[in-house]
């Protein structure tokens, strides 16, 4: 049998998890009620996090709801400033100012899920305490 040199065999590469979505377009509306503090600071935001983390493949509309009302109309505004992330799938809401960066970000699917401990965690810890009695 032939053996391999040490140089010859390869380990498996690590691939680093990508930040953006490859490939993905992200349509973006921005409802806004006038030039309003909240208003400004949403659209600061949210431009922020699109440069950051959404570079070139976004596109942001911001829509003026007391100057173009018949744009709200079908998209259900209930506050404003309103963030809704059309595509890609599924449709999201967000309402406020933008600045919890991280729940945008979850929320575009941008940063993955915690893992949260769950109850069958917990019971299986419990468990293996009563096995070792």
């Amino acid at each position: 049998m032939k053996r391999k040199a040490s140089s010859d065999v390869k380990s498996p590469a690590k691939r680093p998890t990508p930040k953006k979505p490859r490939g993905k377009k992200y349509i973006l509306r921005l409802y806004v009620t006038g030039m309003t503090t909240r208003s400004r600071r949403a659209i600061q935001n949210i431009k922020k996090i699109c440069e950051e983390h959404l570079v070139g493949q976004y596109d942001l509309e911001v829509i003026d709801i007391y100057r173009q009302p018949y744009l709200a109309e079908g998209e259900q505004i209930i506050a404003a400033p309103t963030l809704i992330k059309k595509l890609p799938l599924p449709i999201r809401k967000f309402i406020g100012d933008m600045s919890a960066t991280e729940k945008i970000l979850l929320g575009l699917d941008l940063r993955p899920k915690k893992q949260t401990r769950g109850r069958a965690s917990r019971d299986s810890g419990k468990a293996n305490e009563d096995e070792k009695k």
